[in-house]
C-alpha cells in the first residue's frame, strides 16, 4: 500500500493494517466505527491515489472467529486498477453502521443486501428493506446460526389464508400514483426482461416519473451454499452465477483459491484457461446481441448469433464434456488435457463467428432503424458510471479505458496482443458497437492461444497438500484410490487466511472474496457480480425518459438474472 496514504489514514482516521490473518489480493485496513464514514469519503474524494469507485460492500458473521461482524468495503482506482479493502468491526451489541449511500449511490442495494442477509442496519439509509428475499421472510440467511438446508428450516409459506392473501395483495396492487399518473408493471413475466424480474413504473403520459426494480426471484443462496461445500467441490456452482459466462465464472474463484495457498498454475493450463474464457466471452456477447436485437424488434440477429454460438458450444463440449456449465477448471489448473484435433475445431469455430460479424453489424449498428432506437438512448455520463459502479463495456462506453486484462493482468493476459475498445457517448448504441468489437478482439486472443499453446502438465503439483489425488493414478493403485475417495468427500483444509481476486468477465468486473478458517470448507464466500451493480443503476437514467425506451435501457446494459440474485 502507498506508504504516505497509510500514514495519513493512520493519523487522521486511526486506521491500522489488517493483520488478524493473511489477506491476499489488495491492501486492507481496519478503521473504528466512528471514523468509517469519514475514511470512505476521504478515500473517494481527497486521497492520493483516490479510490472513487465502490466495487463491493458486504459483511462477515464472525461468530466462529471471535464474535460480532465485519463490514468490508472494496474500493477501486479506475486509472490504475488498484484496490483497497476497508474494514470495520461491529460488536454484537451494536449492529448499526452509517450509510455510505450519500458517498456512493451504488451503496444503496449493497447495504440492503447486508441488511437482508445479516440483519445489520445502516443509519440514514433512504430505504432499508429486504432486497433478495420477500418481505415476509423470517431470519437472515448468512448468519452462522441460520440453517443451510431448506429441510432444516420452517416453511416460510406456512401462513393462514388471511395473512397469505394480505401478502399477495401487497405484491399485486402497488401504490397508485398521484392524479394524472399511471402505474405500469413490466414483469415479473415479460419477454423483454429476459428472465423473471419486475419493474414498477409511474408514468405521466409517456414520461417516467418513478422507477423501482424488484429482484430476488432467482435467488438460490449461492454464498450460503458455499459454506457447506469444500473449496474444490464448490467449483460447479461458480459457472451458474452468470450462466452465460461458463468458465469465465469459474476463473476468479479458482484464482482466489490459488492465491490463498500460493499454487502456481502450469503454462499449458493457463493458456487453456484463457482460450476457454474467451470462447465463452464470444458466446455471451452473441447471446446479448441476439437478445437486444430481438427485444427491439429485429429477428435476424438471433438466428445468426445462435447458429454460430452452437459451433462454439461444440468446441466447449469436445474439450470440457459440458456445454453451458462445463465445471472444467480446477484449483491448480484444468480437469484434463485437450483432445486430439482440437486446434482444427477451435479455428473452424472462430472462422465461423468471424464470417458472421459483418452480417450482425448490418442488422444492428449499421441499420438505420437500430441506430434510431439506440443512439442517444440510455445515456450514462462518466460521473454516473463511477457513482453506480459500472464496469466492463458499460464503463468503457463512457470513455474509460479500463479492462482488468490490461490494467491488472492475470493468467498470462499480458502476453497477448489485443486492443480494448473504448467509446465516449455512453449510450445503448455505443455499448453495442463495443461488444461487437470485443468479439473481434476475443477472436484474436483465441487464435494466439491456438498458435502458442505450450506443452506440459495441465494441473499443478507445486502444492500437493492442496491438490486432489490424480484420478488416472487412482485407477492404477488402491492407495491412491483411497486418498482420492477421502479427499473428494472430506476436502483439503486450506490455511487460515483471506483472498480477494477480481477478473474481467464478459459483463464487467467479477470478484471473489474468500475467507478460510483452516477447514476444508470456506468460512465465507462473497461473490461480487457486475449485473447487480448495473441493474441497480437503471433508475438513475430511466427516470425522465419515456416508456418506449425502457426495454432498450435494460437490455443494453447486459445483465443475467442469476448474476444479480446469486
Amino acid at each position: 500500500m502507498n506508504e504516505a496514504l497509510m500514514q495519513t489514514l493512520a493519523q487522521r482516521f486511526q486506521a491500522e493494517p489488517f493483520t488478524d490473518v493473511p489477506y491476499i489480493g489488495a491492501p486492507s485496513i481496519v478503521v473504528p466505527m466512528a471514523e468509517l464514514h469519514s475514511t470512505l469519503r476521504y478515500l473517494r474524494h481527497e486521497a492520493s491515489p483516490a479510490y472513487p469507485m465502490l466495487i463491493d460492500l458486504s459483511a462477515i458473521d464472525e461468530a466462529g472467529r471471535g464474535g460480532g461482524f465485519t463490514l468490508f468495503y472494496n474500493l477501486m482506482n479506475v486509472d490504475t486498477a488498484e484496490f483497497i479493502t476497508v474494514r470495520c468491526h461491529l460488536f454484537s451489541n451494536l449492529l448499526e453502521a452509517p450509510t455510505v449511500s450519500d458517498i456512493w449511490p451504488a451503496a444503496d442495494w449493497y447495504e440492503r443486501e447486508v441488511f437482508d442477509m445479516f440483519g445489520l442496519r445502516f443509519a440514514g439509509h433512504p430505504d432499508l428493506r429486504r432486497i433478495l428475499l420477500p418481505d415476509f421472510w423470517e431470519g437472515h440467511p448468512l448468519l452462522k446460526s441460520e440453517a443451510g438446508r431448506a429441510t432444516e428450516r420452517p416453511d416460510p409459506f406456512d401462513y393462514d389464508p388471511a395473512t397469505l392473501n394480505r401478502i399477495l395483495q401487497g405484491y399485486m396492487n402497488p401504490e397508485q400514483g398521484d392524479d394524472g399518473e399511471m402505474v405500469v408493471n413490466i414483469g415479473p413475466n415479460h419477454p423483454g426482461t429476459d428472465g423473471i424480474i419486475r419493474l414498477v413504473l409511474k408514468l405521466r403520459g409517456e414520461r417516467i416519473t418513478s422507477l423501482e426494480q424488484e429482484i430476488g426471484y432467482h435467488h438460490r443462496g449461492a454464498e450460503k451454499v458455499a459454506e457447506f461445500h469444500t473449496f474444490h467441490n464448490y467449483i460447479p456452482y461458480t459457472n451458474r452465477i452468470d450462466y452465460l459466462g461458463g468458465v469465465g465464472g469459474e476463473l476468479p474463484y479458482v484464482l482466489a483459491c490459488e492465491q490463498m495457498v500460493g499454487i502456481e498454475v502450469p503454462p499449458r493450463a493457463q493458456t487453456m484457461r484463457v482460450m476457454l474464457a474467451e470462447i465463452f466471452r464470444l458466446s455471451s456477447h452473441l447471446v446479448w446481441i441476439s437478445s437486444l436485437g430481438h427485444n427491439l424488434g429485429a429477428m435476424g440477429p438471433a438466428f445468426y448469433a445462435f447458429m454460430e454460438r452452437e459451433k462454439l458450444f461444440d468446441v466447449i463440449e469436445e474439450v470440457c464434456g459440458g456445454r453451458m456449465h462445463p465445471a472444467f477448471y480446477r484449483i491448480g489448473g484444468v480437469a484434463q488435457d485437450l483432445p486430439d484435433g482440437w486446434q482444427r475445431n477451435v479455428i473452424r469455430s472462430c472462422d465461423a463467428v468471424e464470417s458472421r460479424i459483418a452480417e450482425l453489424e448490418s442488422l444492428t449498428t449499421k441499420s438505420y432503424i437500430f441506430q434510431t432506437r439506440t443512439k442517444g438512448i440510455a445515456v450514462y455520463t462518466p460521473e454516473q458510471a463511477i457513482d453506480w459502479s459500472l464496469t466492463g463495456p458499460n464503463l468503457r462506453a463512457c470513455g474509460f479505458d479500463f479492462d482488468l486484462r490490461k490494467k491488472r493482468p492475470y493468467s498470462g493476459y499480458e502476453q497477448y496482443d489485443f486492443d480494448v475498445p473504448v467509446g465516449k457517448d455512453g449510450d445503448a448504441f455505443t455499448r453495442t458497437v463495443l461488444r461487437i468489437e470485443e468479439i473481434r478482439q476475443s477472436l484474436r486472443i483465441i487464435r494466439q492461444c491456438v498458435a502458442n499453446m505450450p506443452d506440459g502438465p495441465v494441473l499443478s503439483d507445486n502444492k500437493p497438500r492442496y491438490s486432489l489425488a490424480r484420478k488416472e493414478r487412482a485407477l492404477q493403485d488402491i492407495e491412491t484410490m483411497i486418498h482420492h475417495f477421502i479427499e473428494v468427500g472430506r476436502g483439503l483444509p486450506f490455511p487460515r487466511s483471506e483472498s480477494f481476486f477480481p477478473t474481467e468477465t464478459s459483463k464487467g468486473v467479477t470478484c471473489y472474496s474468500l475467507v478460510s478458517d483452516g477447514s476444508a470448507n470456506p468460512y465465507r464466500v462473497r461473490i461480487r457480480t457486475p449485473s447487480f451493480a448495473h441493474f441497480q443503476s437503471v433508475k438513475a437514467i430511466g427516470v425522465g425518459d419515456v416508456l418506449g425506451n425502457v426495454i432498450c435501457l435494460i437490455g443494453s446494459i447486459d445483465y443475467v438474472l442469476a448474476d444479480i440474485d446469486r
